[in-house]
């Protein structure tokens, strides 16, 4: 059972507590936990990962945290979410569909899963409303049917389990990295060599709960497989990715510590590149302008987990890319997956 607000708290209001000299040293979970006398520890842990504690006003977002002396915490209530996702109309496009799985173009834009901030209007509410309530639970009540995801701005090609069986299957093959993904990009500046790898355990930013960032101990082994298909200017290039590894934000965090982030990215591009000068003013102008981090799924393949049958999708790039594309001078037909 969740925990439950404690007694005279409304979803939305905060706990406020006073650290004293005694309690200075702890862990500030198990402070916050301990002072609220209703709210469990891993409750608060979650809490805090979400970005819900502040300390004197500055939000902390690392249960381990040392309580001080003194300092003023403050713990935000949200409202409890739904238990279980219901079905919503969602657009997205379908390629292929059976009895045990589902396999659809998302748009850029469209989260996948109910999470704090995001609890209606996901893919997952659409997936519902379209396969009906036999998908609930497959995997899970939060997110039935999902076995992988893309970031809400990133584009393409997902797969989603509608038997328990399929979704046991395809989670075990893309823990096993039997996947065959691809992935296309743009990114500023041109990468050097024009194909090769970027290596690094990626772990998230103690500084940012938002952004994820190369780390030298706690983090994951990452592993990302990048061609350059078109330099332009060399200011900016269209790449492609393919995953031997598939953790979150990958493909981004890789680029940027290689100096190469993606176009459009609103996390990891925090200042116009110094690459942006090699290109021409319009190309400039809609590079800098793109809304979204320049990055889609493009390939899809795996084994259909009850007829052993390799499976293979495409999906274009969307329009916005193109777009963005065709002002920077790509070339017709440069965008091949191999």
């Amino acid at each position: 059972m969740p925990d439950s607000i404690p007694a005279g708290m409304d979803a939305g209001s905060s706990l406020m507590f006073i650290a004293t000299e005694e309690q200075a040293g702890d862990r500030v979970d198990r402070f916050v936990a301990a002072q609220s006398g209703t709210l469990s520890r891993s409750r608060v842990k979650a809490l805090i990962e979400e970005g819900h504690l502040t300390g004197n006003g500055k939000p902390i977002i690392e249960p381990a945290e040392t309580v001080r002396a003194g300092v003023t915490y403050g713990l935000t209530i949200p409202a409890a979410a739904p238990a279980v996702p219901e079905g919503e109309r969602v657009a997205f496009d379908v390629l292929y569909e059976d009895a045990d799985l589902i396999v659809l173009n998302k748009p850029a834009g469209l989260v996948v899963h109910p999470a704090p901030g995001n609890e209606t209007g996901t893919l997952v509410n659409g997936l519902i409303a379209h396969c009906g309530d036999s998908l609930k639970g497959i995997g899970g009540e939060r997110r039935p049917g999902i076995v992988h995801r893309l970031d809400k701005d990133t584009s393409g090609l997902m797969v989603a389990a509608k038997t328990e069986q399929a979704h046991l299957a395809l989670s075990a093959d893309f823990a096993a990295r039997r996947i065959d993904r691809a992935y296309l990009a743009f990114c500023w500046g041109c990468p050097q060599p024009a194909e090769g790898e970027y290596e690094g355990d990626i772990g998230r930013d103690k500084r940012d709960r938002k952004r994820m960032t190369i780390v030298t101990h706690g983090g994951k082994w990452a592993l990302t497989r990048y061609r350059t298909l078109q330099a332009f200017e060399m200011g900016a290039a269209l790449v492609q990715c393919r995953l031997a590894t598939g953790r979150t934000h990958q493909i981004r965090v890789h680029f940027s510590a290689n100096n190469h982030p993606l176009i459009g990215d609103p996390v990891y591009l925090r200042r116009i590149p110094a690459a942006a000068k090699g290109l021409p003013p319009a190309a400039r102008a809609a590079a800098l302008d793109f809304p979204r981090q320049a990055l889609h799924a493009a390939r899809l393949g795996f084994t259909h987990p009850r007829t052993g049958e390799q499976m293979a999708f495409e999906a274009p790039m969307p329009q916005d890319m193109l777009a963005l594309g065709e002002s920077l001078g790509l070339t017709p037909g440069k965008v091949i997956i191999v």
